[in-house]
């Protein structure tokens, strides 16, 4: 069975961060985390978040390292002893896929935890779900059915198919994710999500 993380477990760790930080860092939680931390999801397998401020990444990245914590990917860093990674996006990115907004921007992200130095917040509805819809696989249609019917009162499906389409003039793979959004809109219809 893979180790995952449950909402109190991950702030856990946060906090821990936070004790070793002396300068501000914003963290941005998007995909799976975002849904474990907005309660939809109970845990998650990998731990996502976006700096989008790249100077505090670095300070950041600098700290981390002497918690223990080494690069295995890109994005990626792991300490020894424990079964997850944290993925840690610079800038408007989540993995290949760039935001048209900064998440610190007014109104995309909410506050989950402000602790003395670190702040976490959870991206804005329409830019978790169009990122998941990104990369298209069946758990993030699935990922993003609940996100829906966890965010019913405050979306707009227009605004959400609107976003998507924006999201992808800026992207090399247009045409290939193109059908992405009409494959969820009718999810949504099968669901009674969509009018």
């Amino acid at each position: 069975m893979e180790y995952r993380l449950n909402k109190d477990q991950l702030l856990d760790i946060l906090g821990e961060w936070n004790r070793y930080l002396r300068r501000k860092v914003h963290l941005i939680a998007c995909g799976g985390t975002a849904m474990t931390l907005k309660g939809v999801k109970p845990s998650t397998k990998d731990v996502d978040f976006m700096v989008p401020n790249i100077k505090e990444r670095q300070y950041l990245i600098k700290q981390i390292e002497m918690l223990g914590y080494r690069q295995v990917t890109q994005y990626g860093w792991e300490r020894k002893g424990e079964d997850f990674r944290f993925d840690l996006f610079q800038g408007n990115r989540i993995h290949t896929t760039e935001l048209l907004e900064s998440p610190l921007d007014k109104g995309r992200n909410t506050l989950l935890m402000d602790f003395s130095h670190l702040y976490i917040g959870i991206l804005n509805s329409y830019d978790l779900i169009a990122s998941k819809l990104m990369r298209g696989t069946q758990v993030d249609f699935d990922d993003c059915l609940m996100l829906v019917n966890a965010s019913r009162e405050e979306l707009d499906m227009t605004t959400l198919v609107d976003r998507f389409n924006e999201m992808i003039l800026y992207d090399t793979s247009e045409v290939r994710l193109r059908p992405n959004i009409d494959r969820f809109v009718n999810i949504l219809r099968e669901n009674d999500l969509y009018d």
